[in-house]
């Protein structure tokens, strides 16, 4: 164990120390789920695996707490594994590696798991606290939050008792969540045409990084760069001027994460080496770019240089189709909250772009907390594919959580929370949480979300307010105190 064991609360910070030795990227969450299973064995607490792979392990009310409600805790297992490009980390075999930053606790380079970590660590702790007045509690650890709440999407019937549940993956500290976006993917694949390199052409490297990211549904609003659009812009300028094809153009990770780093490779007909049209629209561009985002996104960098010519490329054909698509393809926020001052209603991510077997990919993530407005969004994606010729598959989305201010558990979170933290903001968020999904499946469940700071999260800047962990241990172990 770290240094982090030896942080306030302890009983939450060694959790969360050996889950930052447990491999658990989305899909991959085994490890995380046997390590929840072996606490309950030690404690001597009934679990059930369900055919998802979600887990729920139940919890006696403590002594005088049996006719008390009860209540579902919920996190999710998983997290998003990125990493600066000069990082070298093995996310499947190597432990996260902590810095204590100030007042911040973060990772070397790479994510932290702290979302949802920090909720995990936090169940964890209170299954094993003897010292809590509670009443009967169910935990639910669910998979698969990240690539697209399939774990909470999979959950069965009559898995719990409760139909109240707190969840425990918000992110700002005193602020209680009680409703969010629903979201969907669109999935773009464009047939593209390669072939061999006509003699004396020059290969051009291109690459953008540096920008900040973040998550898609929480960071969307900051106006940060997209590394993918930024380099379709300046691509698709420089092959209005000169011919131009693309021998490589790649980069994103997943669809919750806006593309910080993307590269690519061109090749120019030319006998003299790179004309310096091409060169001169490519850095025209990137600097125009690099000036527009300097207050949201100072640390944009890129490269333009000579490369190794490659042995084909695609099409010039091919090359303005793809460029041409990927420059029309929305991305950011499409429409604020006209309900809720401050709240992204719409707005969709370009996370992914990549080239293989003859076709390009093309992942776009959408929400919105307005269903019909996630669904015309989709409608545009929809008729840039069919005008581009691409074919799409559109993948099941989520359901938004509709706020209820009427909330009995809300009422009784809000009061806890202004006794000892001071009086707390209520909110919805533009991130798709797991209580919409839950919310359809068990109809009537009262729902809320609250946790400690964590900023941007689903980028190597991710970091967590140490002592906002405290508090948000206090005021949860407090709420369940009270419940009745």
């Amino acid at each position: 164990m770290t240094f982090v064991s030896d942080l306030q609360p302890t009983a939450v910070w060694s959790y969360f120390d050996q889950l930052l030795t447990i491999p658990r990227g989305s899909k991959k969450e085994d490890r995380a789920r046997e390590f929840v299973i072996s606490v309950a064995d030690r404690l001597g607490l009934d679990y059930t695996v369900d055919q998802t792979g979600n887990v729920v392990v139940r919890k006696p009310a403590s002594p005088g707490n049996s006719s008390t409600t009860p209540t579902i805790l919920q996190s999710h297992l998983d997290m998003v594994q990125e990493k600066n490009s000069d990082v070298e980390f093995d996310f499947d075999n190597e432990a996260i590696r902590p810095v204590l930053d100030g007042e911040y606790l973060r990772a070397d380079g790479t994510t932290l798991g702290s979302d949802n970590g920090i909720g995990v660590a936090t169940m964890l702790a209170i299954m094993e606290a003897t010292d809590l007045p509670h009443g009967p509690l169910e935990f639910l650890f669910t998979i698969d939050e990240e690539t697209g709440l399939t774990g909470a999407g999979g959950l069965g019937d009559g898995l719990f008792q409760g139909r109240r549940l707190i969840n425990l993956d918000s992110e700002e500290e005193r602020v209680l969540t009680i409703g969010c976006a629903g979201g969907a993917d669109s999935h773009l694949h464009l047939g593209v045409e390669r072939s061999p390199l006509e003699e004396g052409s020059s290969a051009i490297s291109v690459r953008v990084a540096g920008l900040k990211g973040g998550h898609s549904g929480v960071d969307i609003h900051l106006q940060r760069g997209n590394a993918i659009k930024i380099l379709a812009r300046a691509l698709h300028a420089a092959a209005l001027a000169e011919p131009l094809r693309i021998a490589s153009f790649g980069g994103g990770n997943a669809h919750n994460a806006i593309p910080r780093e993307v590269s690519g490779i061109v090749v120019v007909p030319s006998t003299n080496g790179i004309p310096a049209t091409v060169t001169g629209i490519l850095t025209s561009e990137l600097e125009a770019a690099a000036a527009e985002l300097s207050a949201a996104d100072p640390g944009m960098t890129f490269e333009v240089a000579e490369a190794p010519l490659p042995a084909d490329a695609l099409t010039e054909a091919s090359s303005r189709q793809l460029l041409s698509l990927v420059t029309a393809l929305p991305h950011g926020v499409m429409a604020m909250s006209n309900d809720i001052e401050g709240l992204v209603e719409t707005s969709t991510n370009l996370a992914v772009v990549r080239e293989d077997d003859g076709r390009a990919f093309i992942l776009m993530s959408s929400r919105s907390s307005v269903m019909s407005a996630l669904e015309g969004l989709r409608q545009r994606i929809r008729a840039l594919a069919d005008l581009s010729g691409a074919e799409l598959a559109e993948k099941d989305g989520y359901p938004a959580w509709q706020p209820d201010v009427s909330s009995a558990l809300l009422q009784v979170v809000k009061g806890v929370h202004e006794r000892i933290a001071g009086e707390a903001e209520i909110g919805a968020v533009h991130a798709g949480l797991e209580c919409g999904i839950i919310g359809e499946k068990y109809p009537g469940m009262d729902m809320i979300s609250f946790g400690p700071q964590i900023d941007f999260p689903h980028s190597p800047d991710e970091r967590v307010k140490v002592a906002t962990v405290e508090e948000f241990y206090e005021v949860l172990t407090a709420v369940l105190a009270e419940l009745d």
